[in-house]
């Protein structure tokens, strides 16, 4: 079953907020001696789903589980016969880690798991991914996941879309500088010299004059080059 398939399958599964974070044992699991690690930072990403270190630390958890028990009362754990174990063993990882980050993706404030989400499903789905992004950056008033989605599209080389959500959301006063940065580097990088101009106009009006002064040089230098590989013909 393709992968994008299987992510399917456990976006359709209901979800219960009341449920949100909590730990769900499979009856014909073994019993593991990392459990009550596990609840503890359950139980911090219930209270902020955003802790970027608990989530990480818990991810780490359920794909070391996943990767070593498949589990066989789950129903896609079956995998076609050309994959490797290897493979396997990382695909149901991955879908362990798409099933935490879909739980806590329920909480209204957790924009950090819809990173996540965004981060897996990119290969397959891209334009579900970006709107995943869009989401997180629409829960985050400081920026931050604005940010972070936009370089997890650049990242992908998808440079265009950066620009759309980030010209879409981006709140100057409000957000982080990184969010500036990531729309110049953008906007070089889809050949928009001139827009990137713009984008690092509009970064210097930012309060945070000592963030901006910090990021300038190498963004006009990044732009400068540009506009020389260009033969100084900004577009």
């Amino acid at each position: 079953m393709p992968l994008l398939q299987r992510l399917r399958q456990l976006l359709r599964r209901p979800l219960s907020a009341s449920t949100v974070g909590v730990r769900r044992q499979s009856p014909s699991a073994p019993k593991r001696g990392d459990t009550v690690h596990e609840d503890a930072l359950r139980a911090v990403l219930v209270d902020d789903p955003n802790n970027e270190e608990a989530f990480q630390a818990l991810a780490e958890v359920v794909r070391r589980r996943a990767a070593e028990w498949p589990g066989p009362d789950d129903p896609l754990a079956a995998s076609p016969d050309d994959q490797t174990a290897e493979e396997v063993r990382a695909q149901a990882a991955d879908l362990a880690v798409w099933s935490l980050a879909e739980e806590l993706a329920g909480h209204p404030r957790g924009w950090y798991p819809l990173l996540e989400l965004g981060r897996l499903s990119l290969a397959d789905d891209p334009e579900g991914a970006v709107r995943r992004l869009t989401t997180a950056a629409e829960r985050d008033p400081g920026g931050r996941a604005l940010a972070e989605g936009l370089a997890i599209l650049r990242d992908a080389g998808m440079h265009v879309e950066a620009l759309g959500l980030g010209v879409g959301h981006w709140r100057v006063r409000d957000h982080t500088p990184e969010v500036g940065r990531h729309l110049v580097l953008a906007a070089i990088d889809a050949d928009r010299v001139l827009e990137a101009r713009h984008h690092l106009d509009a970064l210097a009006t930012h309060p945070d004059k000592q963030a901006v002064a910090r990021l300038r040089p190498d963004l006009e230098r990044a732009i400068t080059e540009a506009e020389a590989a260009r033969g100084g013909a900004p577009a």
